[in-house]
């Protein structure tokens, strides 16, 4: 049976692209290159889904968004998906009509900090000023965090990324507080990064989320089966198979997902496997060398379990 009810992707195909809340920039998450291009694991994830629904991974409207607006731009109509450092919440999900189709990347939230500043651990930071993004979850963390320790900061809050770490590049803030792989990209981006450091300890959980309304459940359903699909090739690959074995196995379902059978195919073709996805974007050969941690598969002592294709 062939389940069509997807006015999303209807949209989407008479559109003839995919359009995506991303960061404002990001280096490691989605970045603009100046040029009408972008990079970063969320915008692979993005392309992903444009590969799957239009055959095309570069059919994309990159949306730049602040923080504040990553749902409001989504539920507004004015984009069909949101991938950018956004946490899937309790709170986010039952207060807006959105649902998050599939953690992207596992972070928590972290500090940067001088290293001529010697310091090792948060509770250093107290009494400080710290950087932070205006419309993120950031100041209910610091406050959680320090508040349970009896010690208090002041957190500074910018419009944009550039501006929070040129709020701390100053000398401003003594830490910018943010997800601790954005925190990495930032670090690189600095005049001299091994002036500066990303601490060891997060003070939260920030699984960043794949977001698309709740009207559409067909639309839902291929978000999250071209996250699964992304996850499900590694593990393919790690296990002795192949990911191409694991794109036959998906494809069979294509037309009940409204698409076709060669979908999880495209994927492959746009943007490769999860692991291809994170070692471009975040792995050594990214120059930020971000180690896998929690976004390992789960055979490697990581979260991400894939979900059977068959």
């Amino acid at each position: 049976m062939v389940y069509r009810t997807a006015t999303t992707l209807d949209a989407v195909r008479a559109r003839g692209v995919v359009r995506a809340v991303v960061s404002q920039g990001i280096r490691g998450l989605s970045l603009p290159d100046g040029h009408g291009g972008w990079s970063g694991l969320d915008t692979d994830v993005a392309r992903a889904v444009a590969a799957a629904a239009l055959g095309d991974g570069g059919a994309v409207e990159w949306l730049p968004t602040d923080p504040g607006e990553r749902l409001t731009r989504l539920t507004s109509g004015a984009a069909d998906l949101t991938t950018c450092n956004l946490s899937w919440t309790l709170g986010r999900e039952a207060r807006e009509p959105v649902l998050f189709a599939g953690v992207t990347c596992y972070d928590g939230e972290g500090f940067l900090v001088r290293t001529a500043d010697r310091i090792s651990g948060p509770e250093q930071l107290a009494g400080q000023r710290l950087a932070t993004q205006a419309g993120t979850t950031t100041a209910g963390n610091l406050a959680a965090w320090f508040g349970a320790r009896g010690l208090e900061v002041e957190p500074v809050a910018y419009a944009t990324p550039a501006e929070a770490l040129a709020g701390y590049a100053d000398g401003t803030c003594a830490a910018y507080v943010l997800d601790r792989i954005a925190l990495a990209g930032a670090r690189a981006t600095l005049p001299r990064p091994a002036d500066h450091v990303v601490l060891e300890t997060a003070i939260s959980r920030e699984p960043m989320a794949l977001a698309v309304r709740d009207d559409d459940p067909a639309w839902f359903r291929v978000c999250r089966w071209v996250l699964q699909f992304l996850v499900g090739a590694e593990d393919a690959v790690r296990e002795g198979g192949s990911a191409r074995a694991a794109a036959d196995l998906a494809g069979r379902h294509g037309p009940a997902l409204g698409l076709d059978e060669t979908w999880a195919h495209r994927i492959l073709d746009a943007v490769g496997t999860y692991g291809d996805v994170y070692e471009r974007n975040l792995g050594p050969s990214s120059g930020l060398d971000v180690g896998r941690g929690a976004n390992a598969l789960w055979t490697d002592g990581g979260l991400h379990y894939p979900l059977p294709l068959n």
